[in-house]
C-alpha cells in the first residue's frame, strides 16, 4: 500500500483502519513516520554513493601527485618540487583527515540512537577538538580562607549576562538527516512514555509518585549501548500532569523560542540557547519544528552545580489542539566531553481545553554521573528525582502561567491596594519590573559556568560563597558586583519558613534594610491564585531614608517558595508605577530561597491551601539560601578588599541568626 500510495487521502486511510482495526489517527502517523524514515534513508544512502565517489577522485588526485614526485626534470636531473604542490598535498591530507573522522563521528552517533550496527566501518577514532571554554573568569582558582584576603579583582571578566561565547559547529546535510531521524525516534519514544502505564511506569509506595520500571523500559526501548556505562550512573525519572492556564499555541511557543524558555523557567533554567534552527516547522503552531539547544538547568543554591545539556528540541502536532514536545540529548564534539548529564526522551504533551486552558503531561528521564557526591544537604532531594523531576517543571509552568494571566487582566483584585497603582499600564510595568529582579536574583546564585564560587570559612560547614562579577547591561548597577550566598537548614517546614519572611509585622527580625523598624504594604499587586504570589512595595519607618522604598516579589509553589527583594528609590518606583518602561531602573536584589529537605514530614504539618500540598511540599524541613549583593565599586578598577568580605560574610551571619532565633531553631 506504502508503494503505491505514500500520501494516502482521507477515504484511504480510513479503509486501511477498518480492515486493520486500528485509529485514523495511528494510520495517519504511520504513514508520516514511513516517509520521514525513507527520506532519510534516500538521503544517507545518497550521501554514501557522492562520498564514495569524492573518495574515488580524491584517491586518483593523490595517486597521480605521489606519480609526479618521481617526474626527473631533463634539465638539471632533479625532482621538480614547488611550494605550491606542497601545500596543495597538504591540504589534502588534512581533508581525508577531516572527512574520515566526520564519517566516523556521524557512524558512533547513529549507532547509539538508532540502535542499527554499522560494522563495515572501522573503529570511531576520538576528534581532538578543544572542549567548549564556557568560563567567565575567576579568582584564578585562589581560595578565600585566610583573614589576609586582599585580591585584585580581573577587569577582563565577561559581563554576567553576556550570552555563551562559542561558535555553534557546522552543521552538514547529513547531519540534519541524522538528527531528523534521532528526533523522530526520541517522538515515538515519548508518546508511548506519556500515554502508557502498568508494567511501564509503577505508584511509589513512599509518595505516590509515578516511577519508570527500568527493567519494562529496557525490554521496550532496547538500544545498542548505554550513554553512561560506569557504577557512578543514575537513572532519575519522573511523570506528572496537570492543568495550565494557557492555550496550547501559546506554550508550544513559549517552549521553541530560548529567550521566552529561560523567561518562563527562572527557577529551573539557568541559561538557554538555541545553537541552530534545523527545521523552522509550520508557520503558527511550530508542527515539525526542530532545533538544537544548549541549556543549563539548576537548584537555587550554591552547593549544587547546574545540569548541561545539548539537546535536540521537536514538536509535533498529533491533531487539532494536541502537541507533543520532546527534548534528546545528541552528542557534539565540542560539548560531549564536559556533559555529565544525558537526557533520554523527556518533553510533554499538551491538550488544549474548551475553557482556554490546557491540560500538561510531562515526563522527565536522565541518565547522571556523579562525578562528585551530592551535597548531604540536597542528597535526598535530589537522588529521589524531585530536585529536577516532572512535578517541580509543571509547578513552575503553573505558576508562571498564572503570573502572566494575573499581568493580563486589566482590573484591580480586591487584595490589591487601591489609588496607588493609577493605571493597567502601572500593574504591567511593576509586574515585568518584579520579575527582572527575581531573574536576577536567580541568575546572582546559579552556579552555572558564567559564575565561579569561592568559599569563605567561618561560618558553618557550608561556608559562605562569593564571586565577583562586572555589570554592563542596562538596569544593572554600573561597577563590580560581589555576590553571596549560602544555604542552611532548619527543622521548620517550608510553608511556615516561607509565612515567615511574607509576613511584614516580621521582617524587622531578619531584615537589615528595615533597621529593626516597623515596615508597611504600600502597594500589592496579586500575581496568582495563592495569596503568597505576589508583588508587593514595602516602606520602612526610618527617618534616615525616607526616600527609599523596598520592592519585593514572594512566590510559591509545591516545589518551594522565593522571597526576592531590592531597594528601589521612590522617583523609580513612581516611573514604574506611571506605565513607562522600568527597563532601565538598575536593580542589585537580594532574598531567600526555601525548598522542602526531602524528608517527609511525618507529623500534621503546617495547614497549606491546596496549590501548596504538593508532594515537594510536605517536608519535615526546609533548605534556606539567603544571598545578598553589594556594589563594590563603580570605577574601572577594583580591588576586593577585606573590608567588603567581611562586611558580606557578617550580613549573612548576622541574618542567619536572626532568622534561627525568631524561628526558635538556635541548635540547627
Amino acid at each position: 500500500m506504502f508503494k503505491e500510495f505514500p500520501h494516502p487521502d482521507e477515504k484511504q486511510r480510513l479503509q486501511l483502519s477498518r480492515e486493520l482495526g486500528l485509529a485514523p489517527r495511528q494510520i495517519k502517523f504511520w504513514f508520516q513516520n514511513r516517509r520521514t524514515q525513507m527520506k532519510a534513508q534516500h538521503e544517507r544512502a545518497d550521501n554514501s554513493s557522492l562520498r564514495a565517489e569524492n573518495d574515488k577522485i580524491r584517491c586518483e588526485n593523490i595517486a597521480i601527485r605521489e606519480a609526479l614526485k618521481n617526474v626527473i626534470c631533463p634539465s638539471c636531473g632533479t625532482t621538480p618540487v614547488t611550494e605550491d604542490s606542497y601545500f596543495d598535498e597538504q591540504k589534502l591530507r588534512i581533508e581525508n583527515a577531516q572527512l574520515k573522522e566526520e564519517l566516523d563521528r556521524v557512524s558512533s552517533i547513529a549507532a547509539k540512537y538508532i540502535g542499527r550496527p554499522i560494522s563495515q566501518l572501522p573503529p570511531v577514532q576520538p576528534v581532538h577538538i578543544s572542549s567548549l571554554d564556557l568560563s567567565m573568569g575567576n579568582f584564578g582558582g585562589q581560595g578565600l580562607g585566610g583573614p589576609s584576603l586582599d585580591l585584585d579583582l580581573d577587569l577582563d571578566l565577561i559581563p554576567i549576562n553576556s550570552n555563551l561565547a562559542f561558535q555553534p559547529p557546522g552543521i552538514s546535510d547529513m547531519d540534519k538527516s541524522l538528527m531528523t531521524d534521532v528526533a523522530a525516534n526520541a517522538m515515538e519514544e515519548l508518546l508511548r512514555l506519556l500515554q502508557a502505564n502498568e508494567p511501564l511506569w509503577m505508584k511509589s509506595s513512599t509518595d505516590g509518585r509515578d516511577v519508570l520500571n527500568l527493567d519494562s523500559y529496557q525490554r521496550i526501548f532496547p538500544r545498542a549501548m548505554s550513554h553512561l556505562k560506569n557504577p557512578n550512573v543514575r537513572i532519575e525519572s519522573s511523570r506528572d500532569s496537570g492543568v495550565v492556564i494557557m492555550n496550547g499555541v501559546a506554550l508550544v511557543d513559549m517552549f521553541m523560542d530560548s529567550n521566552k524558555w529561560v523567561e518562563s523557567f527562572p527557577t529551573i533554567v539557568s541559561v538557554a540557547k538555541t545553537i541552530e534552527v534545523i527545521s523552522s516547522g509550520m508557520l503558527g503552531n511550530h508542527s515539525g519544528s526542530l532545533q538544537l539547544m544548549y541549556e543549563e538547568l539548576q537548584v537555587l543554591s550554591p552547593l549544587v552545580p547546574t545540569r548541561e545539556f545539548c539537546i535536540l528540541r521537536y514538536c509535533q502536532q498529533i491533531e487539532q489542539g494536541l502537541w507533543a514536545i520532546v527534548s534528546v540529548s545528541y552528542d557534539i564534539p565540542q560539548f560531549a566531553s564536559q556533559f555529565r548529564c544525558h537526557r533520554l526522551p523527556s518533553g510533554c504533551l499538551i491538550q488544549d481545553m474548551p475553557n482556554g486552558y490546557s491540560k500538561v503531561t510531562w515526563v522527565e528521564h536522565v541518565e547522571i554521573e556523579d562525578k562528585a557526591p551530592t551535597h548531604h544537604f540536597y542528597r535526598d532531594l535530589i537522588h529521589s528525582g524531585m530536585a529536577f523531576g516532572a512535578e517541580r517543571w509543571l509547578a513552575t509552568l503553573q505558576r508562571m502561567c498564572e503570573r502572566v494571566a494575573c499581568q493580563m487582566v486589566s482590573g484591580s483584585s480586591t487584595r490589591d491596594l487601591g489609588g496607588v497603582i493609577p493605571s493597567p499600564e502601572g500593574k504591567k510595568s511593576m509586574m515585568k519590573l518584579g520579575q527582572r529582579m527575581v531573574s536576577s536574583f536567580c541568575s546572582s546564585i546559579s552556579t552555572s559556568n558564567s559564575h565561579r564560587w569561592s568559599t569563605l570559612s567561618g561560618l558553618h560547614d557550608v561556608g559562605v560563597r562569593i564571586t565577583l562579577h562586572k555589570n554592563t547591561d542596562p538596569g544593572q548597577p554600573n561597577g563590580v558586583v560581589l555576590s553571596a550566598a549560602t544555604t542552611f537548614s532548619l527543622p521548620a517546614s517550608p510553608q511556615n519558613v516561607f509565612n515567615f519572611f511574607k509576613d511584614e509585622k516580621t521582617r524587622p527580625q531578619w531584615d537589615v534594610l528595615s533597621s529593626g523598624n516597623a515596615v508597611q504594604e504600600v502597594a500589592h499587586i496579586a500575581n496568582g491564585s495563592h495569596p503568597g504570589n505576589c508583588i508587593s512595595v514595602l516602606r520602612a519607618y526610618n527617618t534616615s531614608q525616607n526616600n527609599m522604598l523596598i520592592l519585593q516579589e514572594s512566590c510559591i509553589d509545591s516545589s518551594g517558595s522565593l522571597v526576592v527583594y531590592c531597594p528601589v528609590d521612590l522617583p523609580a518606583i513612581n516611573i514604574a508605577m506611571s506605565g513607562e518602561d522600568p527597563s532601565y531602573i538598575p536593580l542589585l536584589p537580594s532574598g531567600f530561597t526555601i525548598s522542602p529537605d526531602g524528608y517527609p514530614d511525618l507529623g500534621d504539618g503546617a495547614s497549606t491551601s491546596s496549590n501548596t500540598q504538593g508532594r515537594m511540599a510536605r517536608s519535615s524541613g526546609s533548605l534556606i539560601t539567603v544571598a545578598f549583593q553589594i556594589l563594590v565599586s563603580s570605577l574601572p578598577s577594583a580591588r576586593l578588599n577585606l573590608e567588603s568580605v567581611n562586611t558580606v560574610n557578617s550580613l549573612i551571619g548576622t541574618t542567619i541568626q536572626q532568622i534561627k532565633a525568631a524561628l526558635s531553631c538556635p541548635g540547627s
